[in-house]
């Protein structure tokens, strides 16, 4: 009977202690609420560095700029890495996007001649 008290005790104690170490933590911080895709439009045959930026659930801020899915709506006016570097190829205007979880984010550029 002593054994069994003991065990209910240890039982109780440790969901306890795990309960104080969770605190009031919840899973809306990891969840992207908002993206902002940001950078300087380089000029033809140059290239810059873009970043992506996620505001998380909690109000904070994360760059996501490596963990990002990069594109270009115009190859053949600026490509895009999976990284998020730009680079002009010629004059126009495009569209670079970035998608994080489930969430995107544009800016739109244009290179001139």
């Amino acid at each position: 009977m002593q054994n069994r008290r003991a065990g209910l005790l240890a039982l109780t104690c440790a969901m306890a202690l795990l309960a104080i170490a969770c605190g009031n933590s919840s899973t809306s911080a990891t969840t992207v609420s908002a993206l902002a895709v940001s950078g300087t439009p380089p000029a033809v045959g140059a290239a810059a560095q873009f970043t992506a930026t996620a505001t998380m659930g909690d109000g904070s801020t994360q760059d996501v700029t490596s963990s990002a899915t990069w594109s270009s709506s115009n190859g053949a006016v600026a490509t895009v890495s999976s990284a998020g570097v730009v680079t002009g190829v010629a004059a126009g205007s495009a569209t670079i996007a970035a998608t994080y979880q489930t969430v995107s984010a544009t800016d739109a550029i244009v290179l001139a001649p």
